[in-house]
């Protein structure tokens, strides 16, 4: 038996982006770690998602980001965990490849472990939103500690939020 999908925490901000979108006329693509799918599971189960989303990448593994988003050896020689840098390179690169009006792309550590700097730590997460205007960007901690799942949500609502942010002007480069 499913449980309530999409979860409830992310049903109303998809309901608002996908509204933007198709009013828009524009589209999205999704460049997703440590939320592992929820975002493109949540648009996707929004009627109407086909005319609005371009395709995602559950990029949880650095060997993924070499098969799928232009990385190299050399940027996983210097991965020292996510950042606002690496998550706009996902992002950019992703937008580029798919064609889309924007993409998403968030990186952060869900727990229950993580490790000793702050973009390691449990319930952080760095979030990018590419457009033509450029790649916006926002870090926050979940306050939620090493809870996966609630994080992993948490991952989802926010980087849509930033979405919404950037589609209504709200969005600060």
């Amino acid at each position: 038996m499913v449980s309530e999908f999409p979860p409830s925490a992310v049903k109303e901000i998809v309901r608002e982006v996908a509204g933007l979108l198709k009013e828009r006329k524009e589209t999205v693509s999704i460049a997703e770690t440590a939320a592992g799918g929820i975002i493109s599971a949540s648009l996707l189960a929004t009627p109407g998602a086909s005319g609005f989303y371009k395709g995602g990448l559950t990029l949880y593994t650095l060997e993924s980001r070499i098969a799928f988003a232009g990385w190299s050896q050399e940027n996983i020689k210097g991965y020292k965990g996510p950042t606002p840098e690496i998550v706009s390179g996902l992002a950019e690169n992703v937008r580029k490849t798919l064609g889309s009006t924007y993409t998403i792309c968030e990186s952060g550590t869900a727990g229950p472990t993580g490790g000793q700097t702050k973009n390691r730590t449990p319930g952080y997460v760095a979030l990018a939103v590419s457009s033509d205007r450029g790649t916006y960007t926002r870090e926050l901690d979940t306050g939620l500690g090493g809870d996966r799942e609630k994080n992993m949500v948490t991952f989802a609502v926010e980087a849509l939020k930033l979405l919404h942010d950037v589609i209504t002007g709200d969005a600060k480069l």
